[in-house]
């Protein structure tokens, strides 16, 4: 999807001349041989199979990080790209342990790799303190395992997309509804590895609302988690595992709550006056149980660029809210889903708040096409690294009474830093995923991308650290649904406090001694035990 020559114009004129910044082919980044032991890689080779270990350069290459802006740049331009030594392919639970039995023996840390969306860093393969490492990529785990359709819950292998869960379910009339931007790639494992949320978070639940059960394997042995009901049988261990980014074990089986596909759905697009007249609606929207299962609400500079960015429909939009007094709309877009009864009542319930707040209604033809666009975006974001744009997020969440703060210092942080390298931003906001103790705020961050890649990554990293130190000051999480990886650990005892590193690191060391899963991820690795099957390479 190539941004048309209007786009581009409009972009360049809000942030200065773009320099097209073409990636290099991929057959000119230089992979260095593997460095896995040929013990250990004829291990491996015994536990899942020849073919399903590859030292092949361009598939350790397809395996290089993840989906953020330092990862890409990377890529595209062939500057400091880390790769595996190699992937290994399992198909089952007992493979999964074998390989990790290998690897403990002889000192190879082990990736965990799904769909490979993450941006945080969650899976650079990165060895450590160990003699090698391997991606452990879990997409031959893909089946549905079991489906109970009167508990309404199904049981998958973690290597499912989320597309895939779908079409899976379809003959059951169940559905996941776990939908976030990453779901045409991303797995279920992925998911619960991260604490995923999906766009309809508000009625459906983020994914730690769904986990009913987990099947584990770890470098000590299995773990079977969940009941399949609520007890008390001391603390739940499953959330030890919900958010562990596969440091501490590697899921192998989910049971995951499912309901009936909704029978009608209706997504709809209004436009607040102001941006902070739309917080105070749907904060009280969720406060008083009246909240739709979707809710997306722009700040004007998102709306604006979005408007804009749509040409003559999105002018005629704009045009349209002004004419009815929003004079700086903010759009939010509102979303039900169920049977059709619930869909026209519960819509009926906002609709005097909404009216009340000057709302004006934009229709349901613009929250339908947002719905149908809504993975538009990472499709044209080759495009437009290509035409040279700097383009990446932040996300974070705090608490009703803080969240104008913590917008105003965010923003403030990315705009300033980005603007001491002489590249004016666009930093643009939205809200979708809301309780009744607080809310996420999601930026979106485009500038000018400085030429050379030392300079661009070194352009990202400080603005990126800017806005994370604006967050912790703020007390504000340090991610809402995109997890810690690598790229948050050096925040999380802020967040967590030493103490609470201190208990993730000792169930670490308790389930992982020798710090083979994905080291520097989450919390810092145990110190490996002596090694007795093969040195440390320089």
């Amino acid at each position: 999807m190539v941004p048309s020559n209007r786009v581009l114009v409009w972009l360049a004129q809000r942030l200065g001349e773009l320099t097209p910044q073409p990636a290099v082919p991929v057959s000119v980044i230089p992979v260095p041989p593997s460095g896995l032991p040929r013990a250990a890689a004829e291990a491996l080779r015994d536990a899942v199979g020849g073919e399903y270990v590859d030292e092949d350069p361009t598939a350790r290459l397809a395996h290089a990080g993840g989906q953020s802006y330092s990862d890409l740049l990377r890529r595209r331009l062939g500057h400091h790209v880390v790769v595996p030594d190699a992937i290994v392919w399992p198909a089952t639970h007992d493979e999964v342990a074998a390989i990790l039995a290998v690897a403990s023996d002889h000192g190879i840390a082990v990736i965990p790799y799904g769909g490979g969306t993450s941006v945080v860093g969650g899976v650079e393969p990165q060895r450590g303190q160990h003699e090698a490492v391997v991606t452990l990529d879990l997409s031959r785990m893909d089946r549905l395992l079991a489906v109970d359709e009167v508990s309404r819950t199904a049981t998958f292998q973690p290597g499912v997309t989320g597309p895939r869960a779908e079409a899976l379910l379809t003959g059951s009339r169940l559905t996941v509804g776990h939908v976030p931007q990453s779901f045409e790639r991303a797995t279920l494992g992925g998911y619960v590895a991260t604490r995923s949320a999906g766009q309809a978070s508000t009625g459906y639940g983020r994914i730690d609302d769904m986990v009913v059960a987990l099947r584990v394997a770890t470098p000590v042995g299995e773990l079977r988690l969940g009941t399949g009901t609520p007890n008390a049988a001391g603390p739940d261990l499953r959330a030890l595992f919900t958010g562990s980014e596969g440091t501490l074990g590697v899921l192998t089986e989910l049971t995951l709550r499912v309901r009936p596909v909704p029978a009608a759905r209706k997504y709809e697009m209004w436009a607040f006056p102001a941006f902070e007249r739309g917080l105070d609606v749907i904060r009280m929207l969720v406060q008083d149980g009246m909240v739709p299962d979707v809710i997306r609400l722009s700040d004007e500079e998102e709306t604006e660029a979005t408007l804009a960015l749509q040409g003559a429909k999105g002018r005629a939009a704009g045009l349209f809210a002004r004419m009815r007094g929003a004079r700086t709309p903010a759009f939010c877009v509102l979303g039900w889903e169920g049977s059709a009864d619930a869909v026209r009542r519960r819509r009926r319930l906002v609709l005097p708040a909404l009216q009340k707040s000057g709302a004006v209604w934009i229709g349901g033809r613009a929250g339908e096409a947002w719905r149908r666009h809504r993975f538009s975006g990472p499709h044209q974001r080759d495009a437009l690294l290509d035409a040279g744009l700097l383009v990446e997020t932040v996300e974070t969440a705090t608490s009703w009474s803080r969240l104008r703060e913590l917008y105003a210092a965010v923003r403030r942080a990315l705009r300033d830093t980005l603007a001491s390298h002489g590249t004016p931003s666009l930093v643009l906001c939205h809200v979708s995923h809301i309780y009744p103790t607080g809310a996420s705020l999601y930026f979106t961050v485009l500038a000018r991308q400085l030429p050379g890649a030392e300079a661009a990554v070194e352009q990202w990293e400080r603005a990126k650290a800017a806005a994370n130190a604006a967050i912790t000051a703020a007390g504000a999480t340090i991610s809402h649904h995109h997890a810690v990886g690598r790229a948050h650990a050096p925040y999380l005892e802020a967040e967590v406090g030493v103490a609470g590193v201190a208990v993730l690191s000792a169930v670490k060391s308790a389930l992982d001694p020798r710090g083979i899963l994905n080291p520097g991820a989450l919390i810092p690795p145990p110190i490996p035990a002596q090694r007795t099957h093969a040195s440390v390479r320089p």
